[in-house]
């Protein structure tokens, strides 16, 4: 196994201890609501998430972090931080992103020799980065040596895993569907990762308003298994 490809493995583990179990970016307000209720509604729920909304946020400030680390432009790096706080307008959101990101660099900051990464985890405790998510994970890719398309293959396949199993525990479905579901997405996954190599910074932010608005409901629920 190259140092790489376990990198990229450890990297986008959905196991790792950075909270991500824990959040169901709306989906449990659309199941409460009736509008994810089986197989096919949970399908179509998690390719219209990868589509049109992690296409073109998460998955764009990835990549363009990726770009930044390699290019040695830490005030790029700042500065995605900066709009991925703004266009998450969802509060739930926005603090899950945060929290994710800083656990993500604290377990691998102390790892990466790398002077950004270190400069970026300093820039965090000092209240000058937010630390978002996406913006972590493209910068330590690039800072463990991992390819970009490689980086952004896990970094769907993370988000595809994370929403598939939510919908095993909230529809339900059989965790036989939940495979089913991950095997049927992977022209999708593939096709993403290709478009998301080079974003089209125009394009950031824009999303599907309707999981906006489910994942501002799921502050309202009377009950919640789940932290957005």
């Amino acid at each position: 196994m190259s140092v790489a490809l376990f990198n990229l493995l450890h990297l986008s583990d959905p196991n790792l201890p950075i909270g991500g179990y824990a959040h169901s970016a709306g989906l449990e307000t659309f199941v409460q609501q009736g509008i994810v209720h089986d197989a096919i509604t949970a399908e179509k729920f998690v390719t219209e998430m990868l589509r049109s909304s992690i296409k073109c946020t998460d998955a764009a400030f990835a990549s363009l972090a990726f770009d930044a680390l390699v290019n040695n432009d830490p005030e790029n790096l700042l500065q995605l931080d900066e709009e991925c706080h703004a266009v998450k307008i969802p509060e739930e959101m926005r603090q899950a992103s945060i929290k994710m990101g800083n656990r993500l660099l604290k377990i691998f900051s102390p790892v990466i020799k790398h002077h950004l990464v270190g400069n970026f985890y300093q820039d965090g405790k000092l209240r000058r980065a937010a630390g978002h998510y996406p913006v972590v994970f493209g910068m330590c890719a690039a800072a463990m040596g991992i390819a970009k398309s490689e980086m952004l293959t896990g970094f769907f396949y993370n988000a595809a895993v994370g929403f598939t199993t939510n919908c095993v525990k909230l529809v339900p479905l059989g965790q036989q569907q939940g495979q089913q579901l991950l095997q049927a997405i992977q022209p999708l996954l593939q096709q993403l990762v290709k478009e998301s190599t080079a974003p089209d910074k125009e394009m950031i932010g824009v999303c599907c308003a309707g999981f906006d608005i489910a994942q501002m409901q799921h502050e309202q629920l009377y009950t919640r298994l789940y932290m957005s």
